[in-house]
């Protein structure tokens, strides 16, 4: 197949569906009616001789040759929409598009509030939807641009991508207010006789904490286990139980749930959280602003200029993973 052989306003249809699956968001992403979005994919699937999409409950799902072209077209529509936009000044205010960022569910509740009402007043037009960090796709997902962007310790991101750290924080206690060990600083008999509320997070990078401690010789009693933090908030404010937990995930607990947080008897290394993006969209104007905006909302410290693979690690840099 050659080039003449194909529009490329076809393969910016096809890009949004592998992003959307929907075929009204595409049509509304692109200011096109939904016939003319399935009439261009009829166009496509009779050059490429598959059937690109299926029609599901859970929207139009790429056959598995979609699946393999998706990264080559969207790494050149990438290149190509960076090349013709990099004279052209970005203004988030007129972006109608949708936004997907991997993350945890304590990156949910850490970022997302101030995030999205910064993205009403600024850029009104972006819809943002999360997806998790330890979904086994996330890697595909962010090469076919599915997902924008991902925030968290995450190190099976390697090779391909950019990454950048946000910020470092420790681990603490939490507990409620009232309880029995509130007013004193914790020790470590202490912490070992209490029983503790475990929350194994598997693929987020937070779920070492017990082999951690385990490996420092300190073992605790875990009366309850969840897979996830969402519900630490709830279970802490009813019950006699410690979480051990990131302080900025404690910061926003504290004040809803009546909780207190105290430093941590057990030296546990600092977590590092890092944002990450694909190498096809380092240098689009969308991304390096949208980059910007959570370095500038959540950072701890000031934006600096990215790094390429290869290039001496100046202080607080980007750099690429690999």
């Amino acid at each position: 197949m050659e080039l003449s052989d194909i529009d490329l306003n076809q393969l910016v249809v096809f890009q949004q569906l592998i992003q959307e699956r929907r075929v009204s968001r595409v049509a509304d992403n692109l200011g096109l009616t939904q016939p003319a979005v399935s009439n261009t994919l009829a166009k496509l699937r009779r050059t490429f001789d598959d059937e690109l999409f299926v029609r599901t409950p859970q929207g139009m799902l790429p056959t598995p040759f979609a699946e393999q072209l998706a990264e080559p077209v969207g790494y050149a529509l990438g290149m190509i929409h960076s090349g013709l936009n990099q004279r052209t000044r970005f203004d988030p205010a007129k972006v109608k598009r949708t936004v997907t960022i991997g993350m945890t569910d304590i990156g949910e509740i850490v970022f997302l509030p101030t995030l999205v009402e910064r993205l009403r007043r600024e850029a009104p037009g972006i819809r943002l939807q999360t997806v998790r960090t330890s979904a086994t796709s996330l890697r595909d997902d962010m090469e076919s641009g599915k997902v924008d962007l991902a925030v968290g310790p995450l190190p099976q991101l390697k090779a391909g991508f950019f990454q950048r750290g946000l910020f470092t924080q420790r681990y603490v206690c939490l507990l409620r207010k009232g309880h029995p060990l509130e007013r004193k600083r914790l020790t470590l008999s202490e912490f070992q006789a209490a029983e503790h509320l475990a929350i194994v997070s598997a693929g987020t990078g937070h779920d070492r904490v017990d082999t951690l401690m385990r490996q420092a010789g300190i073992e605790r009693v875990t009366r309850l286990t969840v897979p996830h933090f969402v519900s630490v908030g709830h279970i802490l404010r009813r019950s006699d139980l410690l979480a051990t937990v990131t302080e900025r995930l404690a910061d926003s607990l504290v004040e809803p749930f009546a909780l207190v947080s105290r430093p941590h008897p057990v030296d546990l290394p600092p977590v590092a959280i890092n944002v990450f993006w694909h190498a096809k969209v380092h240098r689009s104007p969308a991304h390096q602003w949208l980059r910007g905006l959570l370095f500038e909302l959540f950072g701890q410290h000031p934006v600096a200029e990215p790094r390429t693979a290869g290039a001496p690690k100046p202080p607080r840099a980007a750099h690429r993973a690999h």
